[in-house]
């Protein structure tokens, strides 16, 4: 009874219940999408901060971020966040549309939040980045990346 009250026991009996009911994969596929997102987006929005501090309007600082970080997240979540390995030309166009959508969502954000509502930029984009990237973990799940693809 001791082993069962032991803090040392208790992730790993989580951890076995998980992985049998059949959550641990999708937990596991949330965690490596969320590690790639957050090495992405760390860099970038301390850049953001930067240029916006500097001289550049909010909205034009991320139209001109955002490519960098779109280009340097598709490897890590093709490979590492949905262990994609089939034809990439096929999903690198779902992929731009995916983030497309994305630019669009952090761009009505930072309008409708900062232009017309007068909340902080640098707020706004805070939020913007985790309501994206929720936006886009769907996307490449069903959309980019789905199961089907990935099994191929």
């Amino acid at each position: 009874m001791e082993r069962l009250i032991d803090s040392n026991y208790v992730p790993w009996l989580v951890i076995k219940m998980l992985a049998r009911s059949g959550v641990y994969p999708q937990l596991a596929q949330i965690v490596r999408y969320g590690i790639v997102g957050v090495l992405n987006n760390l860099l970038g929005y301390v850049i953001y901060l930067a240029v916006t501090w500097l001289w550049l309007d909010p909205k034009l600082a991320v139209t001109m971020l955002y490519p960098i970080g779109v280009l340097t997240a598709y490897f890590g979540h093709a490979r590492y966040s949905f262990s994609y390995k089939g034809g990439k030309l096929y999903v690198l166009l779902r992929y731009v549309i995916a983030q497309f959508i994305g630019y669009g969502a952090n761009i009505l954000m930072l309008y409708v939040f900062s232009d017309k509502l007068r909340f902080p930029h640098q707020v706004v984009q805070a939020v913007a980045i985790v309501v994206v990237g929720g936006i886009l973990f769907l996307l490449f799940k069903y959309f980019v990346f789905p199961k089907q693809l990935r099994e191929i």
